[in-house]
């Protein structure tokens, strides 16, 4: 009977898989196809004759590689960006909601944490109408201040949760041998912590990476419109050719990929953090 069940659970877990990683296989095969292989009958299940053509006019000279590179760039500064912010305040917050005694404390953190279930689009109107008032609609700093603010509950939760899971003898020994409060938290606190805040810094970036309806809003043109915004332009409009288009898709995925795979580690230690004293 548990032989079954386990053959059962690997069928479904196998069958999960190629539910989501066909697609991805798929975009990277066809980038390395010309056009007319693409299009042709029947499909080609690997990429013969390869070519990196459309690579190199991604990345090349040209009109579509100067958008492709500029919407690079723009995702990786905003997510940049969005990640520091968001681990600056993050931080703070989760210590200062850990540690610190203070009144309405656990009424003021589950009112951040309650946040998260609101729907990030419901405040999308408020918050362009916000960012236009001020001028800071199609600019960087209004489109990272946007991403920090829905990041910032997640990233603090794990903070909390990071925190609470370092033993407060530890800063009480520190207190003793004449620490403040603040040396405390630099020297303890927060080295102990960093998978707590590596986990929620890899999170905010795939967080902000992976942004679209608030920067198609928020965004005028491709100053400051991230990859995954000028992608389906590309697509709806038919300019470049559809294995050019797959290639951009690809370039897009490698950065959050890559930092997944070689990060995820972290990831589940920092979100695990707190859970066992």
């Amino acid at each position: 009977m548990r032989r079954g069940s386990a053959w059962i659970r690997w069928i479904v877990i196998g069958l999960m898989l190629l539910w989501s990683l066909f697609p991805i296989y798929w975009a990277v095969n066809t980038s390395f196809m010309t056009n007319g292989a693409a299009q042709s009958t029947p499909a080609h299940w690997l990429p013969v004759p390869g070519t990196l053509s459309n690579y190199t006019q991604a990345l090349g000279a040209g009109t579509v590689s100067s958008q492709v590179v500029r919407s690079l760039l723009n995702s990786t500064v905003e997510a940049v960006g969005t990640t520091a912010a968001t681990i600056v305040i993050a931080v703070l917050g989760g210590y200062a909601f850990a540690r610190l005694r203070f009144r309405f404390r656990r009424v003021l953190f589950y009112t951040v944490l309650a946040t998260l279930a609101l729907p990030g689009l419901a405040t999308l109107i408020a918050l362009y109408k916000m960012a236009s008032y001020v001028h800071l609609d199609n600019t960087y700093l209004g489109i990272i201040l946007v991403y920090t603010s829905g990041a910032i509950p997640l990233g603090m939760w794990i903070m909390h949760n990071a925190f609470n899971a370092i033993p407060v003898t530890l800063e009480e020994a520190a207190w003793i041998d004449g620490a403040g409060r603040f040396r405390t938290f630099r020297t303890i606190a927060l080295p102990l912590a960093r998978t707590g805040v590596a986990a929620a810094g890899i999170i905010t970036f795939l967080f902000s990476w992976s942004q679209f309806t608030f920067p198609l809003v928020l965004s005028n043109g491709i100053t400051t419109e991230p990859v995954t915004v000028l992608l389906p332009a590309l697509v709806a409009t038919r300019q470049v050719a559809f294995t050019l288009e797959n290639s951009v898709a690809v370039l897009a995925i490698l950065i959050p990929v890559g930092l997944v795979l070689v990060l995820n580690r972290w990831i589940v230690s920092g979100l695990l953090a707190g859970g066992v004293k």
